[in-house]
């Protein structure tokens, strides 16, 4: 909108709705500068619409004074839309110089209408078809051609459109679904197969590369050697000049055959091939809290031990490398009792019957077979 001057002490801005608001009525915020000739004097004025009544948002100037309108802005936070008409009041005879209707959330300045978002709100307004626009349109548009018009379109040299013709004015699409290849008009036809492509094997073989540069299926003990069956290798591939297979247990330990048809050489896995550990050491069990033996199921683990608790090492249980911890989780010092044949202190030479772990002490046991045994930490 222009700049909107007002040279008279009647002459103001006045807003009215074109009706009652729903519930809330818009707010506005008026800014303006006096000019008296010898300076500028900026002022503002700010309130709410009052349904169709005339509401002044920018009062006429004082005295000599050229009030010049700077910015009117005019919120609607109603509940429904609103219409507005902004009007320059000119000692009781008014020109309506604005009519806008605002959504819920629009706000209308003398710069443009925004959206809730704060977007500037732009129409192209209403387009009458039937006479606005030339050429033929359909007839539920007000025109004379078709009413509808269905696939590919073309100007047909009398400024409309018609439908245009399959392999005439343009080239049809190959059906199917097949794989597509161009063909000598410069569009797509359907590939045939082994003429354009190879066609891929059928199956689930594995596969190989054949003559023709693509893939077919391999042929066990031709291109492959057959797995065996159940448990056993058998391959057919040489490993050092003999062939192996395994036939050994799935316990911790195993043997090799070599070769498979001359005799049978063992070769037997150590334990810990087959063995899986911890890459922490987990509590076995709650703190024990009465007199305890310790278990196969504690190696690698260790035993907390509560209130009233003792703990008793026996013999011809665990194996050489065998370990377990102890940690005595009570105020006081629990006892072990050494049922195995022989467990040293470490750095000792003593047999020891029973050993002493101190209050909130940590021991180690290592098993150096199933009779004998030594123990490292706080213990005495």
């Amino acid at each position: 909108m222009k700049t909107l001057v007002l040279d008279g002490t009647a002459i103001s801005i006045q807003v009215a709705m074109s009706t009652s608001a729903a519930t809330t009525n818009p707010t506005f915020v008026s800014t303006y500068a006096d000019n008296a000739g010898s300076g500028i004097t900026e002022g503002a004025t700010d309130g709410a619409l009052n349904g169709s009544t005339d509401v002044t948002v920018v009062p006429a100037p004082t005295g000599s004074n050229r009030r010049v309108v700077k910015d009117i802005t005019i919120y609607n936070g109603d509940t429904a839309a609103v219409t507005i008409f902004v009007k320059y009041d000119n000692n009781a005879t008014q020109r309506t110089i604005a009519k806008v209707t605002l959504a819920v959330g629009d706000t209308w300045t003398t710069d443009g209408t925004f959206d809730t978002n704060g977007n500037l709100k732009q129409s192209l307004g209403t387009i009458n078809l039937a006479s606005q626009v030339t050429g033929t349109l359909p007839v539920g548009n007000g025109g004379t051609g078709a009413t509808t018009l269905t696939g590919v379109l073309k100007g047909n040299g009398s400024s409309a459109f018609s439908a245009a013709t399959a392999g005439t004015d343009y080239l049809a699409p190959p059906s199917g679904t097949a794989i597509l290849k161009a063909n000598s008009g410069g569009a797509l036809a359907n590939a045939v197969a082994d003429t354009d492509y190879l066609t891929p094997p059928s199956g689930t073989a594995i596969l190989k590369a054949n003559s023709g540069g693509a893939l077919a299926n391999a042929s066990a003990g031709t291109d492959y050697v057959a797995p065996g069956t159940a448990t056993t290798f058998t391959a057919d591939q040489t490993f050092n000049s003999t062939r192996l297979k395994l036939a050994g247990s799935t316990s911790g330990s195993a043997t090799l055959n070599a070769p498979a048809t001359a005799g049978t050489n063992t070769y037997t896995l150590p334990p810990d091939a087959a063995t899986l550990g911890y890459r922490n050491v987990p509590q076995s069990g709650s703190d024990k809290t009465s007199s305890y033996t310790l278990a196969l199921t504690d190696i690698g683990e260790f035993v907390g031990v509560g209130t009233s608790g003792s703990i008793t090492i026996p013999n011809s249980t665990f194996a050489a490398g065998d370990v377990i911890s102890l940690f005595n989780n009570t105020t006081g010092n629990i006892t072990i009792t050494c049922s195995i044949t022989t467990a040293y202190i470490a750095g000792t030479n003593t047999d020891k019957d029973t050993m002493t772990l101190a209050t909130r002490g940590v021991a180690t046991i290592l098993f150096i077979s199933g009779t004998v045994c030594v123990v490292t930490g706080n213990v005495s």
